[in-house]
């Protein structure tokens, strides 16, 4: 359970006329005993679209204790209803710029083979999954193998040249060019300046639920300052992980809990490693992730570490 944004009907000014039901495609709202009911917390988003239809005004936008919102659990329902209902429910998601989720409700009909209305067809067809937009850059990469190859190339490379370890620098300003930056590429692997990096994209608000390189990850969700203020980032944290990057005091919180209880649900986490800075603000990051664990029903080892503003580690745990 969680605070979250949820609708609320007041029975005493409900007249059970019913407008309300077919402008919530989610299926959280039925007609019982005369009076629109809210029967399920996993159904409603919270956004509201059923208050419009409300003639009598009694139904409101609150924040209570609720059961985070399941996209999942929403298709599963809406797919039942046909095309129109399916069509309406992902209108609804991209009119409240609901992107995560309007991905999470395109990957869900994609990965299950069903019926994609006309309008929506275009942000389906990319190879990798993207946002609504279409924008090639927010393409899911995994980048294991290419970094891989990469590693395996230079070394064969720096053989093949007959270069050692302890080349100094007056043997490179010898090299051509091309040489010398293939040197410096395998300077940068030997000394440990090798990117870390192997997956993309990395923002939290960007990499879907059901992005492959999840499975089985030992996951790093990093607070997006650390990287700047800890020079080790690559090689102490960012190494053999998945990495999520975001900043907790200016996105949308409830986002990042709904988003990782999907993410936990849907894959098996190995294990997570939260890395935030020392300032107030940025502890909020830790307490998400241990939610979203507990929402999730999960036991996944987790660990936080605390960076200070002059690039230390102040505490573990």
């Amino acid at each position: 359970m969680a605070l979250r944004k949820i609708i609320e009907i007041d029975e005493d000014i409900c007249n059970g006329c019913g407008q309300c039901i077919p402008n919530c495609p989610e299926g959280a709202l039925q007609l019982i005993d005369g009076k629109a009911r809210l029967v399920s917390d996993l159904f409603c988003d919270g956004l509201g679209a059923c208050i419009g239809e409300c003639p009598v005004d009694a139904i409101t936008v609150i924040e209570r204790e609720a059961e985070p919102y399941n996209e999942t659990k929403v298709m599963e329902n809406i797919v039942k209803q046909g095309s129109n209902v399916i069509a309406a429910h992902l209108k609804h998601l991209k009119d409240h710029n609901e992107t995560g989720l309007y991905n999470e409700a395109v990957n869900y009909l994609k990965n299950n083979n069903i019926y994609i209305p006309e309008d929506f067809k275009q942000d389906a067809q990319d190879e990798g999954d993207r946002l609504p937009c279409g924008c090639p850059g927010s393409a899911v990469m995994d980048l294991r193998e290419k970094n891989k190859s990469s590693s395996n190339a230079q070394t064969k490379s720096a053989q093949k040249s007959g270069f050692e370890n302890n080349a100094g620098s007056s043997d490179i300003l010898n090299l051509s060019k091309t040489k010398a930056q293939k040197v410096q590429e395998l300077l940068n692997e030997l000394s440990g300046n090798e990117s870390q990096l192997r997956q993309w994209p990395v923002q939290i608000m960007l990499v879907p639920p059901h992005a492959p390189y999840l499975q089985g990850a030992d996951l790093l969700v990093s607070a997006d300052c650390v990287p700047f203020a800890y020079a080790g980032f690559h090689q102490d944290f960012l190494a053999g992980k998945v990495v999520l990057i975001g900043c907790p005091k200016l996105d949308d919180s409830q986002y990042y809990l709904k988003k990782f209880t999907e993410i936990f649900k849907l894959n098996d986490i190995k294990s997570v490693t939260v890395t935030h800075m020392e300032v107030p603000c940025c502890f909020g990051l830790a307490g998400i992730i241990k939610q979203a664990i507990k929402d999730a029903e999960k036991d996944i080892a987790l660990k936080t570490v605390n960076i200070g503003i002059k690039g230390n580690v102040v505490s573990e745990s």
